[in-house]
């Protein structure tokens, strides 16, 4: 079974799938099988094979292999809302079994899996559990993706705190820029690198859309130092 590795983030939309992307494809220019999961996606579309969210079909065509979606992301739900409260919704409730038996699937195909979670670090997941419960049952080293805007000092040391005091190795972290004018940028950065546990693979600059006039013409991955990762 290959290795894999836990995608987190400080905060929703701070980019954790395009940073995912961005890893698999820096893994695979390394040569590795590289496959992914979004267990829990909530804002899908109804198509012809049911509920697909646009995020696991991303992950999934960029897998080195073909995978059924129904691996790639377990739990699949229209309502653009907390993923425990899509699920009630739709009276279903979301157990991390059926989502450990994905991963150990995938796993036993692939010589690295990415696993993207979805929101921040405590989004919950049923009445008990969180997305960090499930991190902890996967056992996954974690890459946390840290939004660079205002407030991210103080989510990214709370969540650094809370996967420790889960037990879980804090692999490395990411900066990832949200805005081109965050104030005190490089103070923030720095204060980033004094405190937080784990390397930094990267400070992703500011992204607005790759194909945006101005836009830095090097894809993401040119940003990443994977070297802790292989």
């Amino acid at each position: 079974m290959g290795k894999g590795f836990f995608i987190t983030g400080t905060d929703t939309d701070v980019g954790k799938t395009t940073i995912a992307l961005a890893l698999m494809r820096a893994l695979q220019h390394k040569g590795l099988t590289v496959a992914a999961m979004k267990p829990v996606s909530a804002g899908c579309r109804q198509t012809k094979n049911g509920l697909r969210n646009h995020d696991a079909l991303q992950l999934q065509q960029q897998a080195s292999i073909e995978l059924p979606y129904e691996l790639v992301n377990p739990y699949a739900f229209a309502a653009p809302i907390a993923p425990h409260i899509a699920a009630a919704q739709n009276n279903t409730t979301m157990h991390i079994e059926p989502i450990v038996d994905a991963y150990q699937k995938i796993a036993s195909q692939a010589e690295v899996v990415i696993v993207e979670g979805a929101g921040g670090w405590k989004v919950p997941l049923n009445d008990t559990e969180t997305m960090a419960d499930l991190a902890t049952a996967l056992g996954l080293p974690v890459i946390t993706v840290v939004g660079l805007r205002l407030g991210c000092l103080n989510h990214a040391l709370l969540t650094a705190d809370s996967i420790a005091a889960h037990g879980l190795q804090p692999l490395a972290w990411i900066g990832n820029s949200l805005s081109p004018d965050l104030n005190c940028a490089s103070e923030n950065i720095d204060t980033l690198k004094r405190r937080l546990p784990g390397g930094c693979l990267s400070i992703v600059p500011f992204y607005p859309d790759p194909a945006a006039p101005g836009a830095s013409s090097q894809p993401i991955e040119y940003y990443l130092n994977i070297s802790p990762l292989t």
